[in-house]
């Protein structure tokens, strides 16, 4: 891993914006095939090179506009890929595959317990395709997750569920689109045999969201707190902010396989079992007002980490300030 020192005098604005990004996987625990398609302008002078990240990848062809480049048209080492003398606009198309069973970083995508899984924060995405691995590139996501349907019939990621099928030889697909531009950390996917606790919450504008827990199977019925908690979350961020949540759908990933507490990845939060599951019988007071903070905290951080997010890593105490003072 690069142990480069960053400092935050140092910043300047990346010279290029990726606008659109459209990712297509195609899951398997050793061979995932990532298609990622990306809609780029150039900002910075002529001179300026495409530098992305990425790490543990193995490249299989990049094409622009259309044009598969010859591997001596660009660099690439264990860290980047470098694209030089570029035009203003132009869609870059880049095929790569990962290994998530021996991803044992557990970031980027990831296999565990039978589950793939990400997680993106701070610079995990690299990890996944090659990407301009920062939170001032805001870009928007649409996402393809091609599986085996019987091994892996839930198929989550950010954003609105817009279409899903049968495919042949025993597979499926989900396409989720986020309309909201976003940075590469708040990225997500889910894919595995989840059971799942479904409800919904209509907003001040009347609109109707629907909510769903995922979790390891048999424990469906320890979920109805954490439900609980995000409806109140949700009525409370209507009530003192104005806050209204801004898409169709609202999805919670609780399971054992997660490497850390919670992460507020758009519209589609992934928490270790701890924070979401509990049951009368069992759980202390304090295990409940756990729950219920860090429900509340992740799904406070919509407007405050997400809508808003961070210009650089120097700034995450702003975000995960603001969110602690919501949830306390």
């Amino acid at each position: 891993m690069s142990m480069n020192k960053v400092y935050v005098k140092d910043y300047k604005k990346p010279a290029f914006e990726i606008r659109i990004v459209d990712l297509e996987f195609n899951l398997d625990d050793t061979v995932t095939v990532v298609k990622n398609t990306m809609v780029i302008e150039r900002h910075g002078n002529e001179d300026e090179s495409l530098v992305l990240n990425g790490e543990e990848l193995q490249l299989q062809s990049v094409v622009l506009d259309g044009r598969e480049l010859h591997k001596s048209e660009y660099e690439l080492d264990n860290f980047s890929l470098t694209l030089h003398k570029l035009s203003e606009n132009f869609i870059l198309e880049i095929t790569n595959v990962i290994n998530p069973e021996a991803n044992t970083a557990l970031d980027g995508l990831y296999k565990s317990s039978g589950i793939f899984c990400t997680q993106n924060e701070p610079e995990g995405f690299r990890r996944i395709t090659y990407f301009i691995d920062r939170p001032d590139i805001m870009s928007v996501y649409s996402t393809k997750i091609i599986a085996d349907k019987e091994k892996y019939p839930v198929l989550l990621s950010n954003g609105n569920l817009v279409e899903k099928g049968s495919l042949q030889e025993g597979k499926h697909y989900a396409l989720w689109k986020d309309p909201f531009p976003k940075p590469s950390y708040l990225y997500a996917l889910v894919a595995g045999d989840l059971g799942k606790v479904n409800d919904s919450f209509i907003t001040m504008n009347k609109k109707e969201i629907e909510l769903n827990i995922y979790c390891d199977k048999g424990n469906e019925e320890k979920c109805s707190f954490a439900m609980e908690s995000l409806k109140n979350s949700m009525k409370w961020d209507e009530d003192r902010f104005g806050r209204e949540y801004d898409l169709e759908i609202y999805n919670i990933v609780a399971v054992d396989s997660f490497n850390m507490g919670a992460m507020e990845n758009k519209g589609l939060n992934v928490f270790n079992s701890h924070y979401v599951l509990a049951s009368a019988d069992t759980a202390t007071d304090s295990n409940f007002m756990g729950i219920e903070s860090v429900i509340g905290h992740e799904y406070f951080h919509n407007w405050t980490g997400n809508r808003i997010t961070c210009r650089d890593w120097f700034q995450l105490t702003l975000k995960e300030g603001l969110t602690v003072f919501r949830d306390q």
